[in-house]
């Protein structure tokens, strides 16, 4: 290995562009956030060094013995995040990047692509509305003021419509490459009198120099061609610092040495197959989920993910891949969405239990789970409010491991075992911090559980189980309606002015203290009507008396008025209360 002599940023751009450099198999994906690249050009603009890079010159029979990837040019946050396979059959020799892809990508999507990310408050959902395109930009008009991060150099990914609020502000970052050449430059200035105003013209002449003229991509370059030799740099070294994760690591050695199918287009596929059910996990999660089905230390270290089981991982994938789209499947189906499941390792247990017992084909829907899955889906819901995978989840979900097998490697699961031994996962937590039996004053602050918290279908999915989760078909409602807590409102209804407060605090009209969970048909019955009006209704309609209905749907059935709020308020919680510590 040597170090070469400095190539410019157009350089390695125009190399990127036309697959001169490529990325092996080994390299995680992008992840850089937005910010974060908008901070490297800044760096670059300052004469900041930006570290030097890792490449590997690519010839003979490794070309085509080993997997490469484009870089990725238009970034689309959860949408397009995967790197496109590259065909070498035909390439003359190439360089493909052990150290730096990170950098490069930023640099290429900044100067050649695109960026879209999520805008706030709004739905994972691919479009441009959700998830808007934006290309990077520079402010040409004047430098970053009282920058928190240091900046001086205001770089920012826009919109066309961000962009077109103000175009004198704003250059297009990737319009300096058809300006290579001077003349081409100073006639570009000069067309759009881009010379007028000092800070303009020596802000583009700086980014034009750091793009043409500053040889500032420094790197090292190996030619050796053993392929287990490109792996052990790469490990090496990333294995030392914060910038790639053992995950990631791990992730490299399935890739080097799964034979006959692609790890890296496996597992990704998997994770987008999860995300079309609606949930978001990463090939972390596959990771780790692979170590509980099959290592006996289930932590992220090198040494427990050998090559041997790497080879292991390869046999069984398909049975582990069908195993976690089923327990997402059975998630879905229990009415859980991304928002309300609020922990993805609580799956893991419930993913090894469908794998190991071989029930994979259907376990979600078939009639002869159907208890199976009522044990889970209760179990579950402890598991969530109760908080049990929070904090230190690798200790925890060994610990749930030790109820299916002592022995992971000879018996990973007791014969005859035919129902989730969800009691018995309780039973073990016992006593610990990760106890399932709550104390009176946890159920009392989960009372005060707010609407729209993801915690509240948790509570409400234990308070309310017959309901027909599969499809949907379910709503969070306030028994005394939300439109009615407010002063004009309680005024109209003769409340005191004393006894406003306790009406208008979110603990008491927006908690589960004055939620319910409905089917669909009666949330459409219900609308706005008044508690005691929709009672009176619904009973009647379903043939049982005022008592029965109320007792179904843990209603005090002596303080249906607003008036008695108050006195709703207690008795509810004492009926929530009881409730809950059954279910605990």
């Amino acid at each position: 290995m040597s170090f070469q002599i400095p190539i410019t940023i157009a350089q390695a751009i125009e190399n990127i562009e036309n697959n001169r450099f490529l990325l092996p198999a080994i390299q995680r994906e992008f992840e850089w956030s937005h910010e974060k690249i908008e901070w490297l050009f800044d760096s670059i603009m300052r004469d900041y060094p930006i570290s030097s890079f890792l490449f590997w010159r690519v010839e003979g029979e490794t070309k085509s013995s080993y997997k490469f990837y484009k870089f990725l040019r238009e970034y689309r946050e959860f949408y397009k995040t995967h790197n496109e396979e590259y065909d070498t059959a035909g390439l003359s020799d190439f360089t493909a990047v052990l150290d730096g892809q990170q950098r490069l990508t930023s640099l290429y999507i900044g100067l050649k692509g695109s960026y879209a990310y999520k805008n706030p408050r709004v739905r994972r959902k691919d479009t441009e509305d959700n998830i808007p395109t934006r290309k990077l930009y520079l402010n040409i008009l004047e430098p970053l003021q009282d920058s928190e991060d240091g900046r001086m150099y205001e770089f920012k990914f826009l919109t066309t419509k961000q962009y077109e609020a103000n175009p004198k502000k704003w250059f297009r970052v990737g319009e300096i490459l058809n300006l290579g050449k001077s003349i081409q430059f100073n006639r570009y200035l000069d067309e759009h009198g881009l010379k007028e105003n000092e800070f303009t013209y020596e802000t583009l002449s700086e980014l034009h120099e750091k793009i043409h003229t500053t040889a500032s991509i420094n790197y090292f370059l190996e030619k050796d061609q053993s392929l287990d030799k490109a792996l052990n740099i790469f490990i090496r070294i990333n294995s030392g610092g914060e910038p790639l994760s053992f995950s990631d690591l791990l992730m490299s050695i399935a890739i080097a040495n799964w034979e006959q199918k692609d790890a890296r287009k496996e597992i990704y596929k998997l994770v987008d197959e999860i995300r079309d059910k609606g949930f978001y996990i990463s090939k972390d999660f596959v990771l780790k989920t692979f170590l509980f089905l099959h290592s006996k230390d289930i932590k992220f270290k090198v040494t427990n993910f050998t090559t041997e089981n790497a080879v292991e991982f390869e046999k069984n994938w398909d049975q582990i891949k069908q195993s976690i789209l089923e327990a997402f499947e059975l998630v879905k189906r229990l009415g859980y969405v991304e928002s309300t499941l609020t922990s993805k390792n609580a799956i893991i247990p419930i993913i090894y239990y469908i794998y190991h017992r071989k029930i994979h084909q259907n376990f979600s829907s078939l009639r002869q789970f159907q208890n199976d899955r009522l044990v889970i889906k209760k179990w579950l819901n402890l598991a969530l409010v109760a908080r049990v995978f929070g904090g230190q989840a690798d200790s925890i979900l060994t610990s749930i491991r030790s109820v299916f097998t002592k022995d992971i490697s000879s018996a990973p699961i007791p014969h005859g075992i035919l129902e989730y031994p969800a009691d018995k996962i309780v039973a073990l937590l016992k006593g610990s911090t990760k106890d399932m039996t709550l104390t009176d004053e946890y159920i009392d602050n989960l009372l005060l559980t707010q609407k729209d918290d993801n915690l509240a279908f948790s509570i409400l999915a234990l308070l309310y189980p017959n309901l027909d989760y599969q499809n949907g078909n379910f709503h969070k409602d306030h028994l005394h309606p939300i439109s009615r807590f407010t002063k004009e409102n309680l005024g109209n209804n003769n409340i005191p002015d004393a006894d406003q407060p306790f009406y208008l605090h979110a603990e008491n009209n927006n908690s589960i203290l004055n939620l319910q969970m409905l089917d669909s048909n009666e949330n459409m019955s219900k609308q706005d009507k008044v508690l005691k009006e929709w009672v009176e209704t619904e009973a009647v309609k379903q043939g049982i008396s005022i008592n029965k209905f109320c007792e179904n749907h843990i209603i005090p059935v002596n303080f249906l008025e607003i008036q008695d709020f108050s006195f709703f308020i207690e008795e509810r919680r004492k009926m929530l209360n009881e409730k809950l510590k059954q279910v605990f």
